[in-house]
């Protein structure tokens, strides 16, 4: 973070699922570092309080509670956690987000179903029970994060190409039906991230088809999610902020 952005988010309320490790931790870092309160959320319950201490002893505001997002009522503690204590919400970061590889063929309606809960559902859930802090703001922004899969596809990736391309549709849409309370809604779209969560993916990845050839540090990823919630994406809302390293120029 340069110094120009120090204090570029003072004041700001957000909440970012997924927080408690990889992307989502580290846009917690970012944002809180910016001057953002942050709560983060996450079913990865050891992960996220190691990622609060690690940030608090920091120095940075940051909360972590339990957040299934693909369960309404999760949603619901959250929104009434987030209202008693702050009574608005600036910033929501749909991060949280699982993934599987397998042959369209052998995919089974209970893994997609799943996958899908999680990855779109979940965002969706958020956007609508949070939507009545986001109005307070004045100044909201929403950040959806899909996936280079989303418009391109990918062998094997049919589930979650399914959910990130479904996301963009949401952010499009969000965009459309909130600019009206001042509320910015956009997708990020990273390409291949070095984080836990595609540990499990096949050797190399998308890393050969990257022109920059590698993937993308976390950090990188928080830098874009900052921009797009500041300030300084005023009148930037409904689109897509590709970060892929040149993947779906090729």
């Amino acid at each position: 973070m340069t110094e120009a952005h120090a204090g570029r988010l003072d004041g700001r309320v957000a909440v970012i699922t997924g927080g408690a490790r990889g992307q989502g931790a580290a846009h917690a870092l970012r944002l809180a570092s910016e001057g953002a309160v942050v709560v983060i959320g996450d079913v990865l319950d050891a992960e996220g309080t190691a990622t609060q201490k690690e940030l608090v002893d920091k120095g940075l505001d940051v909360t972590y509670v339990h957040l299934d997002v693909a369960d309404p009522q999760s949603w619901h503690d959250v929104r009434d956690l987030v209202d008693e204590r702050f009574g608005r919400l600036d910033i929501l970061v749909n991060n949280a987000g699982i993934i599987h590889v397998t042959a369209l063929a052998d995919e089974s309606v209970e893994a997609w179903n799943n996958l899908l809960a999680v990855n779109l559902t979940g965002a969706f859930l958020g956007l609508r029970t949070m939507l009545p802090l986001l109005r307070r703001s004045g100044r909201a922004a929403v950040v959806n994060t899909s996936s280079i899969f989303g418009p391109a596809g990918a062998i094997g990736y049919a589930a979650y190409a399914a959910s990130k391309a479904g996301l963009l549709g949401l952010t499009r849409t969000a965009a459309l039906e909130l600019a009206g309370d001042g509320i910015r809604v956009n997708a990020l779209v990273p390409g291949g991230v070095s984080t836990p969560m595609n540990e499990s993916e096949p050797d190399g990845g998308v890393v050969p088809e990257t022109p920059l050839g590698r993937r993308a540090a976390p950090a990188e990823l928080a830098a874009a999610v900052a921009y797009l919630v500041s300030d300084d994406a005023s009148f930037v809302t409904g689109t897509e902020l590709v970060v892929d390293g040149g993947f779906l120029t090729r």
